[in-house]
């Protein structure tokens, strides 16, 4: 929000600098990115009539004036701007004055013509946001003689302020008024709005058919309109020191009431408009061309507004070109509306577009303030351009209408989340203030939240406003009290910080991101997982919620890729969410850890170049997290998924339920993604690593342990996993550790048949086994992968 200090000041004068003007607003919350002087430094311009303007006899774009300064003769002076002509009052720097950049101004002569000062333009003066090459034109009253800085007043600042959201109601100079005004405990002298009779009659109908999106909408036909006539300079200038340029009297008068009041309005010609006004959702397949020339492609969820044969504007974004005034208007329809904030959110991401009006109505606008607006605005119009006022139509659905929370705060909550005390008389005072209508209780307060205040809608606002207004610098510095009762984890719980703790000991980096995602991507790695799609999205881009962490950290991979980082082992710990009938809300929100591995195994160093990472390096550091738990019903199984290569995939099992997945990405989906190498990637369900066993001590034994080695046969399709169960089930206590440490297909070996090699320990804890008693137990083994797997011992 931009605004300039005098216009500020007409609404609330307190006796403080700019400095601490700005300090102020800043304190308030309304943070101020920049104070900028409205013109340049210079001396020595004055207010000036042009007496006579001819002709430069040897030039044909100069002109040769006689220019009344106020002095006791008239100056000549030689002026190229086109709008220099006789009877106009001018901005003159006379001999001896000094302009921006240091330029100075004397005696010299133009093409053999004498000129004794120079008629100045805006941007000659250091005045911003002006696009016109010629001379600045004076009001017919102005006093000739009077020092151009003090009649335009530009001893004036420029204040940007960086706005919240939240903050709709300060997107004017009214809003900002009633900020300074509290904070400074003064009244805002806002002017005074009558009612405009009418003088004739012309009703207009108006056809509201969406008033959820639109529950007020006012209209009024202005008659005999003069829409060439020229912006007074107070308007001009008004609208020139908030950033925006003149254009034309109905324009800028409604880009007054937006800049003044925060209430957006918009004028139709109105030859151009048949009624009824309907105020509706587009229809299939209607298009618009805007103001700004582009052709908008009407979405069925865009509010419009029509006339019975077409489409006029996009409601409170922008409006068409066919119904624009120009300047062969005669007769004008001012509109003001109230348009909810959900209707019009995002729809000017639809189109590309962004306008001040959609920037206020997205965010919130007074619902009250039509009516004001539109009794401005043609008080104005009349004072402008003249013709002839109607009658004010309107449309109102009052069931749609904002309504104005009433909010309780307890005493004992203000002081709890404060930890100050502020008085009763305080606080009632700085409520008051922000406009609220508050009735005091033996407890705390019941307040109703004013109209502008789209914020305001639970007790913890009331505070904010209430700290924010009584000043934070104002509150000591005190350490916080809290009653609370710690409380120790259950042995059994594993906190996902010990998990946590295993990765980052392992080399990962934990990584937080968006549960906003690109479609286009979560479509590629879960074709067949149904995504939620967001209405309103930040962009294109973050438009789905992740059904996988796997999205966004395989975008971070690429993103540290391409800033040459080759090594990354990353991890995040999130929610994922899943579209789901039986949940509440239809969504199924599920925490799960993930990580992603790519790229050398170790940084290279003296003792050799380090290898790249593969499959078992992710499944070892995903092993010492499911250790954790000592739930020995954590198993692997070989299992192909879309997004993974299907012969380095599993899933991750507990008690028959998959509970996660492991893999390589596939090598198409890596490449279609840009990312290089092959990354190995992990999910996996928080809930199953949340317990643990609870660790049973036993005895060490004191007797020697007993190594036996086996190779058996069996059919290639059975997991080596089961076959390793097998022998912990048949040695019992006595088998202590069983390994896997060779297979082989090949040479020997029937087709269809594997072969594989286990390490067998076998130990006793009460006495030393005998060569007897340890065969008796190898062969418990082999009987029992015989009888399940058909094996037999290689030969």
């Amino acid at each position: 929000m931009k605004f300039n200090e005098s216009w500020l000041r007409e609404w609330v004068d307190p006796k403080v600098s700019t400095a601490q003007l700005c300090d102020q607003i800043t304190m308030l919350g309304l943070e101020v990115d920049s104070v900028e002087p409205i013109s340049g430094e210079f001396s020595g311009v004055v207010v000036a009539e042009v007496v006579e303007c001819t002709q430069h006899p040897d030039a044909d774009k100069l002109r040769v004036t006689k220019v009344n300064v106020g002095a006791e003769r008239l100056l000549s002076i030689v002026c190229g701007a086109a709008n220099c002509r006789q009877g106009l009052k001018v901005a003159c720097a006379i001999e001896g004055a000094i302009l921006p950049g240091n330029f100075k101004i004397k005696k010299t002569k133009l093409r053999g013509q004498l000129s004794e000062g120079m008629l100045c333009s805006f941007s000659e003066l250091g005045i911003k946001e002006d696009q016109s090459s010629g001379i600045i034109e004076l009001p017919a009253d102005a006093p000739i003689g009077v020092d151009i800085r003090e009649y335009l007043n530009l001893n004036d600042v420029a204040i940007e302020v960086s706005l919240t959201p939240n903050r709709a109601d300060c997107l004017s100079i009214a809003g900002i008024a009633r900020e300074v005004a509290v904070i400074n405990q003064m009244e805002v002298k806002s002017p005074v709005i009558k009612p405009v009779p009418a003088t004739l009659s012309a009703p207009i109908e108006i056809d509201i058919q969406a008033p959820s999106a639109c529950p007020h909408y006012l209209a009024r036909i202005i008659k005999n309109v003069n829409v060439n006539a020229t912006s007074p300079l107070w308007l001009q200038e008004k609208l020139r020191r908030c950033g925006i340029l003149s254009i034309d009297p109905i324009v800028d008068i409604t880009n007054l009431s937006l800049l003044e009041l925060g209430q957006p309005m918009h004028a139709f010609d109105a030859e151009k408009v048949k009624a009824p006004i309907q105020v509706r959702l587009a229809k299939d397949q209607e298009q618009l061309v805007l103001l700004d020339g582009t052709t908008a492609k009407l979405q069925t969820n865009t509010l419009v507004i029509a006339d019975q044969k077409n489409v006029l504007a996009l409601a409170g974004i922008m409006g068409g070109e066919a119904s624009k005034v120009n300047a062969e208007t005669k007769d004008i329809i001012l509109e003001a509306a109230f348009f909810a904030p959900l209707a019009l959110t995002g729809r000017t991401r639809q189109y590309g577009l962004h306008t001040d009006a959609s920037h206020r109505f997205e965010r919130g606008v007074d619902p009250t303030l039509a009516r004001q607006a539109m009794e401005r605005a043609t008080t104005l119009i009349i004072e402008i351009c003249g013709g002839e006022v109607a009658e004010v139509c309107e449309a109102i659905n009052t069931e749609y209408l904002p309504k104005q929370p009433i909010i309780r705060l307890r005493r004992t909550k203000l002081d709890s989340v404060i930890g100050h005390y502020i008085e009763d008389r305080l606080v009632t005072d700085i409520l008051v203030r922000l406009g609220l209508n508050v009735t005091c209780e033996n407890d705390g307060w019941i307040a109703t939240v004013p109209s502008w205040r789209f914020d305001l809608e639970i007790e913890e606002d009331l505070i904010e406003e209430i700290a924010r207004i009584y000043g934070y610098n104002r509150i000591p510095n005190n350490a916080l009290l809290a009653h609370l009762t710690l409380k120790g984890s259950a042995e059994k719980v594993l906190e996902p910080n010990r998990i946590k703790t295993v990765l980052v000991d392992n080399d990962y980096q934990e990584v937080v991101t968006y549960s906003f995602v690109d479609p286009k991507i979560q479509q590629l790695l879960h074709p067949q997982q149904e995504a939620l799609i967001l209405p309103n999205p930040i962009s294109s881009e973050m438009s789905a919620m992740r059904v996988s962490l796997l999205t966004g950290l395989l975008q971070t991979v690429l993103y540290n890729q391409n800033r040459q980082q080759n090594r990354i082992r990353i991890f995040e710990q999130g929610l994922r969410f899943i579209p789901d009938a039986s949940a509440e809300s239809a969504v199924r929100q599920e925490a799960v850890f993930a990580a992603v591995i790519v790229g050398e195994k170790h940084i290279a160093n003296w003792e050799g170049k380090s290898k790249a990472v593969d499959f078992f390096d992710l499944k070892g550091d995903l092993e010492q997290i499911l250790a954790l738990t000592a739930n020995k019903e954590l198993t692997f199984v070989a299992k192909q998924f879309p997004a993974l290569h299907p012969g380095q995939s599993a899933a991750i099992m507990l008690n028959e339920q998959e509970v996660g997945f492991i893999g390589t990405l596939h090598p198409s989906i890596g490449q279609k993604l840009g990312i290089k190498g092959t990354p190995i990637v992990f999910e996996l369900l928080a809930d199953v690593v949340s317990e643990r066993a609870i660790p049973v001590a036993k005895e060490i034994s004191k007797f020697p342990a007993n190594n036996r080695d086996i190779a058996i046969v069996i059919d290639e399709h059975i997991p080596a996993r089961e076959v390793l169960s097998a022998c912990y089930h048949a040695g019992r206590e006595q088998l202590t550790a069983v390994n896997l440490f060779d297979v082989y297909q090949g040479a020997n070996l029937v087709v269809g048949k594997k072969s594989l090699a286990i390490s067998l320990t076998i130990q006793n804890t009460e006495k030393t086994l005998t060569e007897e008693e340890i065969s008796a137990v190898i062969q418990l083994v082999l009987d029992e992968l015989a009888q399940r797997f058909q094996a037999s011992l290689r030969d």
